[in-house]
């Protein structure tokens, strides 16, 4: 069986490691594991990882802090594993750049297939796409397709593979109003399950990056009641 990709695990639960091993191994993906933020951090310098699955709470560093410092340098997915389901929980670990958040017990079967959710669409939006154009322009809004490269008033912003596939779905459809659920089903890749919190903090961490006024968006505009634009003044 070819390998399909590696996936960085991230836990101090042994039996959780052994456990995620099993059906990812049985689907051929590669594996590398850590206890802890500083291992993975330490692994991520050593070995190519196609993403990642990592608990929130772990000794020395936690998946918080850890996330936080790969996202400063790298853009690959990142799943949070964590025994709290509230959503301000989940909020907290989207906003500071996780992908996705998946609530402890979990099905394995439904963390494998939000594993391939996330590296299909990692692969149609984070990396070159020769089917787009290679650029769109709005305003000083700069978005290259082929690099994964997005500029605001000449200054590079760094955005994450989910991030920059928002973006890049509103500022295709520009001047159209998409709905959250619209949003969600094309970005996501999966059906609209009552999901508006998790649109809404990407929407505004996309904000905090691309606006100079992020409560007086210029791009990203909020069309109340139905969802979202990008339509500069």
């Amino acid at each position: 069986m070819a390998v399909r990709g590696t996936i960085l695990l991230v836990d101090d639960e042994k039996e959780i490691i052994k456990l995620m091993e099993i059906y990812f191994v049985n689907e051929g993906y590669s594996l590398l594991r850590a206890s802890d933020g500083l291992e993975a951090l330490d692994l991520l310098e050593r070995h190519p990882v196609d993403l990642i699955i990592m608990d929130v709470m772990m000794p020395r560093m936690d998946g918080i802090a850890a996330c936080m410092r790969i996202r400063e340098t790298r853009e690959l997915p990142i799943i949070l594993l964590s025994a709290k389901s509230q959503d301000i929980d989940k909020i907290a670990g989207l906003s500071i750049g996780a992908d996705d958040y998946v609530t402890k017990p979990f099905n394995p079967l439904e963390l494998v297939a939000r594993v391939k959710s996330q590296l299909r669409r990692y692969k149609q939006f984070g990396r070159p796409d020769i089917r787009d154009e290679a650029q769109i322009e709005i305003d000083d809004l700069v978005i290259n397709t082929a690099t994964h490269k997005v500029t605001a008033d000449g200054e590079e912003i760094k955005l994450t593979p989910r991030e920059f596939a928002i973006l890049r779905l509103l500022a295709v459809n520009r001047g159209i109003v998409l709905s959250m659920d619209k949003i969600y089903q094309e970005v996501w890749n999966e059906p609209f399950m009552e999901s508006k919190n998790t649109v809404m903090v990407h929407i505004r961490k996309l904000r905090e990056k691309i606006e100079k006024d992020p409560q007086a968006p210029r791009y990203i505009k909020t069309v109340w009641g139905i969802g979202y634009k990008i339509d500069p003044d």
